[in-house]
């Protein structure tokens, strides 16, 4: 009995066969790493443009020397805020800071930060409050370029550290080259 469909030659590989498509296929994909295709050109999407350069960070507290004797104490930041006290667009830090006893509750000083010259490193340009203030500061903020502080202080030298008898709040805005301290409310006791 024979077959009705008659025997092709290509229905058999040989190994020469295999060799030739191998060594094809080797070419085609050689050729193609060597062939890539131009890079795209299509048109990006702009990134949003809000008109204003990227904002700096406000300046970092570490490693700043501030106006404290704190003897074998180091100076404690307690509270920080930041924000453009100048209107130049650049950030202060306002920092509250005293020196870490171990017991009492040492005064606060109140310090504006700004960018040394070398941009790594933060220096102290004012002091709002000063240790020998006797204050301590329970509430600190930076709104619309001004300082916001509320403090626990002393109505006399005579009243003894553990007891503040006056809470008070002020608020400190640049203007003509210094901060200008003004009491948005009233002093009263506690």
């Amino acid at each position: 009995m024979q077959s009705a469909v008659p025997e092709l030659a290509h229905t058999h590989t040989r190994p020469i066969q295999w060799v030739a498509t191998a060594t094809a296929v080797a070419g085609v994909v050689a050729l193609s790493s060597v062939l890539q295709p131009d890079p795209a050109t299509a048109a990006q999407p702009a990134a949003p443009r809000t008109g204003s350069v990227p904002a700096a960070a406000a300046p970092a507290t570490t490693g700043v020397d501030f106006p404290l004797q704190c003897g074998r104490v180091k100076a404690l930041v307690q509270k920080q805020a930041s924000g453009d006290l100048d209107g130049d667009g650049i950030p202060e830090t306002v920092a509250v800071v005293h020196c870490d006893a171990p017991m009492g509750t040492p005064p606060d000083g109140v310090y504006v930060l700004t960018r040394g010259a070398d941009a790594a490193h933060a220096r102290v340009v004012a002091t709002l409050v000063d240790p020998q203030d006797r204050l301590t500061v329970t509430a600190l903020s930076v709104d619309d370029g001004a300082v916001l502080a509320t403090f626990l202080g002393y109505s006399s030298a005579d009243v003894p550290s553990c007891c503040p008898d006056v809470k008070d709040s002020a608020k400190w805005r640049w203007k003509d080259h210094a901060f200008v301290r003004s009491t948005p409310a009233g002093t009263h006791s506690v």
